[in-house]
């Protein structure tokens, strides 16, 4: 999977070169293409960008098609300071960043007025709470809140075998870092601010923020699929001074995330 056209085509030369996909099926306005890569059958298809999107079109090809594993190539905003645009995080779980409650302020000045129900999990962002999700799937009686959804340990472990053979990736002068690990968040938003930045690296310690992971993990979490997502980071969400420059690193570094997934597949059984 992939959000959006630099992120497909990426993701397409890295696994089907200038080779036609085996067939091509058109559901919902979504193209869905068959490819064969060294001897795995892969599934080829955009998700559209941002949250529902990314869910509604993973519960379709999960509900549509044999898929065994979800893997999703694309960019992301890195918010960990140790990061810089070009690298590549592959993390093992994925949270909500805009799951909460917007409050009121208290008539004294002294905080804000939570409602009986919500027992506040992280650090508010002025008037921003966040929450937990409730979620819930086969084998459960009821919704349970959810913090995070994990990505699939055996994938992690062929992302690890993977770091071993990763040819080299470069950007802006420096040799771009792969790492397996660590947290992923996402929301329906374009992050571009400074001080939300920070403050998502305080409270969810993540090392990249972008506008799908978390759903199509939570559907993968809730179909009980296996699912890894590999973002390489285009921006600094906001760390930046000035214009963010996504639009034109996008291409670059889409290439650096279907690079690495390319090279995670081929660890994987045949």
């Amino acid at each position: 999977m992939s959000a959006y056209s630099p992120e497909t085509k990426a993701n397409e030369l890295a696994l089907l070169g200038t080779n036609a996909p085996g067939s091509v099926k058109v559901i919902n306005g979504i193209p869905f293409k068959r490819v064969s890569f060294e001897g795995h059958d892969l599934l080829l298809f955009p998700s559209g960008v941002s949250m529902v999107n990314a869910a509604m079109t993973t519960q379709l090809a999960l509900e549509r098609f044999p898929v065994t594993h979800v893997l999703f190539a694309g960019i992301a905003g890195g918010i960990n300071p140790a990061h810089h645009i070009g690298d590549v995080v592959v993390p093992e779980k994925w949270a909500h960043h805009s799951e909460a409650a917007y409050l009121n302020r208290k008539p004294d000045g002294s905080g804000y007025v939570l409602p009986e129900y919500y027992q506040p999990p992280y650090e508010n962002f002025g008037f921003i709470f966040p929450d937990h999700v409730w979620a819930v799937r086969d084998g459960m009686a009821e919704p349970v809140r959810q913090a995070s959804f994990p990505a699939d340990p055996e994938l992690l472990t062929a992302s690890r075998r993977a770091l071993a053979h990763m040819p080299s990736l470069n950007f802006g002068g420096r040799s771009a870092e792969v790492s397996v690990g660590g947290v992923g968040i996402s929301g329906p938003v374009f992050m571009d601010n400074r001080e939300y930045r920070e403050w998502a690296f305080r409270v969810w310690h993540a090392d990249c923020l972008d506008m799908e992971s978390t759903a199509v993990a939570q559907v993968c979490w809730a179909n009980r699929k296996p699912c890894l997502i590999v973002r390489a980071l285009s921006d600094l969400a906001g760390g930046q001074e000035g214009v963010n420059p996504a639009d034109h690193t996008e291409n670059d570094t889409s290439r650096h995330a279907a690079i690495v997934l390319r090279e995670i597949i081929r660890e994987l059984p045949r």
